[in-house]
């Protein structure tokens, strides 16, 4: 599984917004965000659909984030680890 193009992540610019609403994250690179300077969440593609991988303790957790219900599940997690 790729990282997220900017084609893919032109898709999920609506998410991004929200995510760069949290002042704890800074976005290095598009779709990059890390917090308290560790790589804190990303984005992938492949054939399958979009998803995010979310830092939790020492390993990252992916969520799929093809929809709004999946992004709002997405937000929560992200609250929940800040």
């Amino acid at each position: 599984m790729k990282h997220a193009r900017d084609d893919a992540l032109n898709k999920l610019e609506p998410l991004l917004v929200e995510l760069r609403l949290f002042n704890l994250l800074s976005e290095r690179k598009r779709g990059i965000f890390y917090w308290r300077g560790r790589a804190f969440l990303h984005f992938h593609e492949d054939s399958t659909g979009l998803y995010a991988d979310l830092r939790a303790d020492t390993d990252f957790v992916r969520y799929p984030v093809q929809g709004p219900t999946q992004q709002r599940t997405f937000l929560k997690a992200v609250r929940a680890a800040l």
